[in-house]
């Protein structure tokens, strides 16, 4: 077997003893001595990624959440995969961020976002199952006398090869947690994965099928009332007055409050009796500067930004302003993405209970740590005496990644209720209207061709809103937000797929008052479209095939132009497609992975799009488990359609214009095309893979509507162009 050895600090691990003595824990990252660790707490299995129970059951904590990406079953797989259990006895738990931050953040991140969850997770959460393996090896080994070097374990038997005697981790498990940790263990190589790497079920499925899986808005806790929340509808503006008298005696209703300054909230017996009686209640709102804000000054103020001097750069190379003055020929175009809502199938919600000395909260969240510390503040008391229990998510898409409004809307309804209680559950339009919204951004592109055809020089300007200003201004590198140019870097995660002598990407932030976040695949969705839609245009110009267009700038980035050949191969490409139908291409460096994409399409007489096939490849560096990602591209596809379809979010008077899906549709399952997905594992990195096909998914089918029309969409949604052939 090949094997690697990492080194590993004592101040690493924690070991302890189970609950009764009588199993065994292992925690990681932990800044306490061991002994010090033991007498802090009593119950091992709290503070230990690995637990095992005297009947051998396997419980793994992992603190990364579950939004039906897998996260779960792939961290539990490469611990497996180290431990050497019985996958059959696998379990998985939550730890919690109150518990973690007691024990000097043992479980590292809580954050799942940026398709961090496994490759943001993977060294140590190996590192804990090879240890663990290790110990319990060398627990059996002392029961016998026997050397360590004669023992060997299978799916969490160890056996004695001289002899043949056998035990199970369970046995041996407290005898194991009285041993030191190693300095060092080896790690498998990829290669010799017997776990990892192969497409088990998920464990999380069964539940989900049955019902049996709990969601935030499943919840119920003795005694709990409900809530409904309602907001100031135009951004920025506050409660003027409200009439709870007006309400105050309609049936089940216990309280109306006030939630901070923009939001009133009644609580009921019940979420219908609450959702009645909010609205029936007479509240005026101060609208406040941004009551005449609508899509078409948001619209000038980028355009503005598209002539602007007051840039930063992303990326250069040469001089593009030379090169495209003395260009034998120059491509223009102008591509626009508009603000898009997350739509999560489960609306905001959390549930919450406060006394004067203690909050706990409940609630789906990508960040159990960032809703602790919302749970603090809204509490008014220290983290160390709040705690999160986290809920797998109904879909999350970057909302309750850096967002907990919600968790600290349901903190101050509690807090006006003490000790009891109470399930804060937003409605849809509150969830459409008061979202944090893809941001809204335009690009103009102009190309440099040679006498040849061949791209000598790109000048790419961006204007549009950033994330981190409002976000996480901290993130910013001397101002500037370099999330702007996710797919256009130079290096790095989000590297361009192309070497262009001569190139400048800049950007000109515009920030309306919408407020903007993280939404899957973050700046790389509109990134990914103004490039490769534009790549096509400078292909036909220069009166070349899109593929041998792109291979030609694609020399010196062989990972990129292996999965780009793959759809290729995959579609036949250069070869005649069905009577009607006709193919584009697309591909991207995102999250550190190479994908890309080829798409079939057609366009009937009256303009109707039919989105018959895609091929996606991608190159994540390892496959955990090749079932997974083959759903998740499948899924990706299904959201980065439905944006480029019909994902907007328009503004008038103020406020967002799509309040529920009669008027903000996603696609339907008659819509959904077939999609082969190739995983190409090319091994030396650990790739994303939730949110980096979600970009090319729109260029390709967009670069076929061209092939099918010669019509060029610039302007998303697709809903919004006319395609009727003339």
């Amino acid at each position: 077997m090949t094997a690697h050895r990492v080194d590993i600090s004592r101040r690493r691990f924690l070991i302890g003893s189970a609950a009764a003595g009588a199993g065994f824990s292992l925690g990681l990252y932990l800044p306490l001595a061991r002994g010090e660790a033991q007498a802090e707490e009593a119950t091992p299995e709290v503070n230990a990624w690995v637990v095992i129970e005297p009947d051998d059951t396997v419980i793994i904590r992992i603190a990364r959440s579950e939004m039906g990406q897998g996260t779960l079953t792939g961290l539990a797989q490469l611990v497996v995969e180290e431990l050497e259990c019985d996958w059959s006895k696998v379990k998985t738990e939550y730890p919690t961020p109150g518990q973690s931050l007691a024990r000097g953040r043992i479980w590292g991140s809580f954050s799942t976002g940026g398709s961090q969850g496994i490759r943001g997770s993977h060294q140590y959460v190996r590192e804990g199952g090879a240890a663990a393996r290790e110990m319990l090896i060398e627990a059996a080994a002392d029961a016998w006398g026997a050397p360590l070097e004669e023992c060997q374990v299978s799916a969490g038997v160890i056996t004695h090869r001289l002899t043949g005697r056998s035990t199970t981790y369970g046995k041996v498990a407290a005898a194991a947690a009285q041993l030191v940790p190693p300095f060092e263990v080896e790690l498998k190589d990829p290669k010799d994965w017997k776990i990892a790497g192969k497409p088990v079920k998920r464990l999380d499925t069964l539940d989900k099928l049955t019902g049996r899986q709990v969601f935030g808005a499943d919840l119920q806790l003795p005694g709990m009332l409900n809530a409904v929340v309602r907001a100031c509808p135009v951004f920025g503006g506050t409660v003027r007055s409200l009439d709870a008298s007006a309400v105050s005696k309609m049936p089940g209703v216990r309280a109306i409050v006030r939630v901070e300054d923009d939001a009133v909230a009644v609580v009921a017996d019940t979420w219908w009796q609450a959702r009645t009686a909010l609205d029936a209640l007479p509240v005026t709102w101060n609208e406040g500067p941004n009551a005449a804000l609508n899509s078409t000054s948001i619209a000038q103020m980028l355009d503005e930004g598209l002539d602007a001097d007051d840039t930063d750069a992303g990326n250069t190379a040469g001089d593009a302003k030379a090169a495209l003055g003395r260009a034998a020929k120059t491509v223009e175009a102008t591509y626009g993405y508009p603000y898009q809502n997350h739509a999560t199938m489960e609306p905001m919600n959390a549930t919450a209970r406060w006394t004067e000395d203690r909050c706990e909260v409940w609630c789906p969240t990508q960040n159990g740590e960032a809703a602790l510390q919302a749970a603090a503040e809204a509490a008014g008391l220290p983290a160390e005496q709040c705690e999160v229990y986290k809920i797998h998510l109904g879909g999350g898409f970057g909302r309750r990644g850096a967002f907990h409004d919600f968790v600290k809307q349901a903190v101050a309804i509690a807090r006006q209720m003490p000790g009891i209680p109470v399930k804060l559950l937003w409605t849809r339009e509150e969830d459409m209207q008061h979202g944090a919204y893809h941001p809204i951004t335009k690009a103009r592109l102009t190309g440099a061709l040679d006498g040849k055809g061949d791209l000598v020089g790109l000048h790419v300007r961006i204007s549009g809103q950033s994330i981190l200003a409002s976000v996480n201004p901290g993130w910013m590198q001397n101002g500037v937000d370099m999330f702007v140019f996710q797919g256009l870097q130079p290096e790095g995660d989000h590297a361009i797929s192309y070497s262009i002598p001569n190139l400048l990407v800049d950007y000109a932030m515009r920030n309306p008052p919408v407020p903007p976040g993280f939404w899957r695949g973050v700046n790389i969705n509109q990134n990914a479209v103004y490039m490769e839609c534009f790549i096509d245009e400078l292909a036909h110009a220069a009166g070349r095939d899109p593929l041998e267009f792109r291979r030609r700038l694609m020399a010196d980035h062989p990972k990129n132009l292996a999965v780009l050949e793959a759809v290729a191969e995959r579609a036949g490409w250069g070869k005649p497609a069905a009577a009607g139908v006709h193919r584009g291409l697309s591909v991207c460096k995102a999250f550190a992975s190479y994908v890309a994409a080829c798409a079939e399409v057609s366009v009937d007489s009256q303009g109707q799009v039919k989105i018959h096939r895609i091929v996606a490849a991608t190159d994540p560096g390892h496959a955990v488990n090749p079932q997974q990602i083959e759903a998740q591209v499948e899924g990706s596809f299904v959201f980065g359609l439905s944006a480029m379809l019909y994902g907007e979010c328009t503004v008038k008077d103020g406020r967002v214009e799509q309040d529920n899906f009669h008027n903000y549709p996603t696609m339907l399952m008659s819509e959904m095309p077939e999609v082969e997905v190739i995983i190409m594992p090319s091994g030396g990195f650990w790739g994303g893979i939730g949110e980096p096909t979600i970009a090319v998914a729109a260029p390709a089918v967009l670069n076929a509507i061209y092939a099918a029309t010669g019509k060029r969409v610039r302007q998303l949604p697709l809903k919004n162009t006319d395609l009727l052939r003339t």
